[in-house]
């Protein structure tokens, strides 16, 4: 009696809760990491507006940057904000605040 009731209990137990590892299964359509690791991407944005490049117009881009004497331009409002960033750490590695 003691092995039908065990049985039962088993066959009851897959049957309301059998369906809950189903869930920890990707989606059918889901692409596996393997594939996604070797895929080439082909489009690129640009550093400088963000705008969508190709690939042979993001290359020529960063050549030109890296080819370039002149350090890259930055607006007079972001290098305000970065001079009271800079005084702000000083003060904090002053400053117990």
């Amino acid at each position: 009696m003691s092995s039908f009731l065990g049985r039962f209990s088993l066959l009851w137990f897959l049957f309301f809760f059998g369906h809950f590892s189903a869930i920890a299964l990707p989606a059918p359509d889901d692409i596996p990491e393997e594939v996604l690791a070797t895929e080439i991407i082909t489009e690129a944005r640009s550093p400088l507006n963000n705008e969508p490049l190709t690939t042979e117009e993001y290359v020529t881009l960063t050549e030109k940057q890296a080819n370039s004497k002149y350090p890259p331009q930055i607006s007079s409002d972001i290098r305000q904000k970065i001079f009271l960033l800079r005084i702000i750490n000083l003060i904090r590695t002053i400053s117990p605040l």
